[in-house]
């Protein structure tokens, strides 16, 4: 693509509508009143090259249609993400598909198998996510860079062509006061902090050039801002688990890639005094934080040494390396181990007891004298799925269910036996043997969130850049006036980036003490035109 050269002697980008240096007109018709000098005419490269399919993928997302397009798709997937409880708060002891079924009905189901419930995890998110980003880059860029070059490039003597297509524009005879007219209106402007250039009688005064910049600094905080919220899908720099821990037990803290663990002393629950029993005065768990150390070796044994004990409160987190553990839930007397004895169902004479641990239970037990107990399965929260099957909701022992094989001197090859709280099948028949119900020992447990965010700081560099960039373009607006002698007239044009009855209301009253013709706003005369050509 060949460059435009203008007869003023600058060499302009293809494409190029106004001359860079004297704003003359160098590519396609224009009207011969006002034009749109918000990129100051030069080219945009999606207005320009049109032809490969790299130049299709950066005219599309150049688009302020499909910029706004994306933001409208995250902010409908958003909204719909918070109709109903997103499945990280649901109770953890139900399975996702029921609760949603059950709790919402037909809805509920079509939210769950669209993938609602875990939203902010989902990939199509991210990928919306990073759509936004790809788009406020590529519009940003399309944007900026011919607008930086056209600012830097700008002449100070301005073709008349251009000045008159101004939407602010005077003209005024030139008399033998012109020179002092004009060396007042320039010490004026100088005082109103205007940056002045001259060149062969001509002048540009200029002022708050950097409030331009404002909508590309708001992009850059968003773009830093999405990269933040991207950077949570990577492993290590962001977690949000809750960990459910019981009295006396040891368990590796999610997210720490086993690093640390943490063991449960004791869970505390405090009520107030006589009369309010139920209401709950503080809930702690008493924790040792203990750090792995050497190779991690899987199913090897870990070495733990000892950091430090804390007390885990509410609003009172433990906090160490990036993460912090915070008290949010617990529940009393939780299953934790059950007895049975294999007895004889006429006799009752009692073969030996098991104790199965209904988090970790053992696949058999040997009762001595070729007595012996198999676990064929377990469900840990039982129940009959829709096709009238044993199931389990969860992995939590709130209704434990077991299919037992009892193997005896007399029957080698064993009696199987369903039983379940308050509910015994014998699928073979009548049995000789049975598993009956001994103790059950409880156990309190503690729900820990653990919380690690090391993209917070980038949030907040993306956040206060986005507010900087929004007073930038706010409160400053980009104001130009060009002056230029021409023969036996003196040409005034303004131009402002937006309110332009301020920079009227600043430059008027200067002209008009000196006797120069005032600026007019073009577009109201326009306008004036068509009602008068209309009556």
């Amino acid at each position: 693509m060949e460059r435009v050269n203008c007869e003023c002697g600058h060499v302009n980008p293809y494409g190029t509508i106004l001359c860079e240096s004297c704003g003359k007109q160098v590519g396609k018709e224009l009207s011969e009143k006002s034009v749109d000098l918000r990129y100051e005419g030069s080219a945009r490269r999606s207005q320009t090259y049109k032809k490969t399919p790299l130049d299709r993928i950066w005219n599309f997302f150049s688009s302020v249609k499909v910029g706004v397009g994306i933001i409208a798709l995250i902010l409908i997937a958003s909204m719909i993400g918070t109709i109903f409880p997103q499945q990280m708060y649901i109770p953890q002891n139900v399975v996702p598909e029921d609760f949603y079924r059950d709790r919402y009905g037909f809805l509920g189901q079509i939210y769950y198998q669209l993938g609602f419930n875990r939203l902010y995890e989902s990939w199509w998110y991210f990928l919306l996510l990073a759509a936004l980003g790809i788009s406020l880059v590529i519009a940003s860029l399309d944007r900026v860079v011919p607008l930086y070059f056209a600012l830097k490039n700008q002449g100070v003597t301005r073709h008349e062509s251009f000045m008159r297509r101004q939407r602010l524009f005077s003209e005024t005879k030139v008399t033998e006061k012109s020179d002092k007219q004009l060396d007042f209106v320039i010490s004026k402007l100088r005082n109103k902090r205007y940056r002045i250039r001259e060149e062969n009688g001509n002048f540009l005064a200029e002022k708050n050039r950097f409030s331009r910049w404002g909508p590309y600094v708001n992009h850059a905080g968003l773009i830093i801002f999405l990269i933040g919220g991207m950077l949570r899908f990577i492993p290590g720099m962001y977690i949000d688990e809750t960990l459910w821990i019981r009295d006396g037990e040891t368990s590796v803290i999610l997210g720490t890639s086993g690093k640390y663990y943490l063991s449960s002393d004791k869970f505390i629950l405090e009520t107030y005094p006589k009369g309010q029993e139920n209401v709950v005065k503080n809930y702690q768990t008493n924790v040792t934080l203990y750090e792995r150390k050497g190779e991690i070796l899987y199913g090897d044994t870990p070495r733990l040494v000892k950091v430090k004990d804390e007390q885990i409160k509410v609003n009172h987190p433990l906090r160490h390396d990036a993460f912090a553990l915070y008290q949010v839930s617990y529940q009393l007397n939780e299953l934790n181990k059950m007895t049975f004895s294999l007895v004889d169902k006429k006799t009752e004479k009692s073969f030996g007891r098991i104790t199965i641990d209904l988090l970790n239970p053992e696949k058999s037990y040997d009762l001595g004298n070729e007595y012996k107990v198999e676990i064929l399965e377990y469900f840990p929260d039982f129940y009959f799925d829709g096709q009238g099957q044993p199931a389990t909701k969860s992995q939590i022992p709130d209704n434990p269910a077991f299919v037992f094989n009892m193997i005896s001197p007399e029957n080698p090859v064993g009696e199987k036996s369903f039983v379940a709280i308050r509910n015994t099948i014998e699928p073979g028949g009548d049995n000789q043997l049975q598993m009956k119900f001994e103790n059950v020992e409880m156990k309190n447990v503690s729900a820990l969130a653990v919380r690690k965010d090391n993209t917070l700081w980038i949030l907040g560099v993306g956040g206060a850049i986005f507010m900087i960039g929004v007073i930038q373009g706010m409160y400053w607006n980009h104001r130009r006036i060009w002056i230029r002698r021409s023969g036996d007239a003196i040409f005034i044009a303004g131009h402002a980036n937006k309110n332009w009855y301020g920079i009227q209301n600043e430059i008027n009253p200067i002209l008009k003490e000196t006797g120069l013709q005032e600026l007019t706003d073009q577009t109201d005369r326009k306008s004036e035109n068509k009602v008068e050509g209309g009556e």
